[in-house]
């Protein structure tokens, strides 16, 4: 009974207090809600602060280990038809961005499915997908199985001058490139074709001036991205006047950087201004802009003149290292390590085992001794991821093609355009 009392007794004079509050400060009491409420708001001190979005790329890179970073920066080539140990080893022991895909990789069109699958099925013990690239241009430079009919040159195009031309045909090219499951094509070439002795270049490109070539090249670029396909221009600054093929030994081209301005640069230029995914250097020295190192590791042509006086902050990537204009003058390693310290992103190594993991340890190495500095290293990686995102890449497997469906629009493309010549 006591116990009753006591429980009652306490109960009113909570009652009477709450009360006596709610009188008190009842024209102040209300509910505050904030103009711009924010998730997990912690103190008043803090409520004037902006709260930043965290950015899940800078996120990611935080994650990752130092080899895991620096296996973003090479593409490796493949010894043969079939993924083997050497290929296997690359990714998992050093887990490299991506493949490239040359002649000596494709027998048909069911095999080279097969391969891009199984590389794709072994990258599964990574968490970041593969760029997987070749070199579809049309006319002599293609990848492509003979189950497919040829897509007209560059300069078969760049005779009828015709923007819808070229943009359909760099439409077929990135179904091509897709029909594999690959990703990444290193076209259009945005070379200008100003000296007529030039082989290596010869009918890869669209013409003879720049404004031809900006305007044709761009709408190959764009036909690429169109499929879904990030399109690499080439050759940064241009192979356009060379006599020496870079495959064999290294070009010289005497230009300063104001003609660089007025010619050769003008189609790179308008293809940043479109938008461009990624741009090649080429294996090119220019004495009177950098004397001692060619485009791909030179920090006056990447540095200075693609990142700070093109304002260009995409992705970068050099020609093939193994090519004999680097290899037969320079290490590959230290022009590896030079070619990123210098601003470029990812390093081409096509051929050679030992010289794939030769740069690999290379990098490593200079990115553990602070010779390529931490932040050089996350800046390249950002950007790899960037546009890994922006293309949504998957390491999904492709179970067929369509090769009926490309060839005939192949052909219907030639019967539009009956001055192309077919080859």
């Amino acid at each position: 009974m006591h116990k009753r009392k006591g429980i009652l007794i306490r109960i009113t004079l909570l009652a009477l207090i709450l009360g006596f509050f709610f009188l008190f400060d009842k024209s102040n009491y209300q509910i505050q809600i904030p103009s711009n409420p924010l998730p997990d708001q912690t103190s008043s001190a803090d409520s004037s602060e902006e709260v930043l979005a965290v950015d899940p790329i800078k996120e990611q890179i935080q994650g990752m280990s130092l080899k895991e970073k620096v296996g973003q920066l090479v593409m490796a080539g493949v010894d043969g038809y079939e993924t083997d140990v050497n290929s296997k080893q690359l990714l998992q022991d050093y887990h490299v961005g991506g493949f490239v895909f040359l002649k000596k990789n494709v027998k048909d069109a069911q095999q080279m499915l097969n391969l891009v699958n199984a590389l794709k099925e072994t990258n599964g013990m990574n968490r970041i997908p593969l760029f997987l690239a070749l070199d579809e241009e049309g006319g002599r430079v293609s990848r492509m199985p003979s189950e497919f009919k040829k897509i007209p040159s560059s300069q078969q195009i760049g005779a009828q001058n015709n923007g819808e031309l070229a943009k359909r045909a760099g439409g077929i090219l990135g179904k091509e490139v897709k029909a594999f499951g690959m990703n990444v094509n290193f076209a259009p070439v945005l070379d200008i074709f100003s000296n007529p002795e030039n082989t290596v270049i010869g009918d890869r490109a669209f013409g003879a001036h720049p404004e031809l070539v900006s305007k044709l090249g761009i709408q190959v670029m764009k036909g690429i991205q169109e499929q879904k396909i990030i399109s690499v221009v080439k050759h940064f600054p241009g192979h356009g006047d060379t006599l020496v093929d870079s495959h064999e030994d290294l070009p010289r081209v005497y230009y300063d950087l104001e003609r660089l301005k007025s010619f050769e640069l003008i189609p790179f230029s308008q293809a940043i201004a479109n938008n461009a995914d990624a741009i090649m250097l080429a294996h090119i020295l220019l004495p009177k802009i950098d004397p001692d190192y060619p485009a791909t590791f030179s920090e006056a042509l990447i540095n200075g003149v693609i990142r700070k006086g093109m304002n260009y902050d995409g992705v970068v990537i050099t020609d093939d290292m193994t090519m004999g204009a680097i290899a037969e003058n320079y290490d590959i390693g230290e022009a590896a390590v030079k070619s990123i310290r210098s601003g470029s992103d990812i390093v081409l190594v096509c051929n050679d085992f030992d010289k794939e993991v030769a740069v690999l340890k290379a990098i490593h190495a200079a990115a553990e001794t602070g010779i390529i500095p931490s932040d050089r290293i996350d800046e390249s990686v950002c950007r790899i991821l960037k546009l890994k995102e922006k293309y949504a890449l998957a390491d999904q497997q492709t179970e067929s093609m369509d090769v009926q469906s490309i060839n005939a629009e192949i052909e219907q493309l030639y019967k539009d355009y009956p001055a192309l010549k077919r080859r």
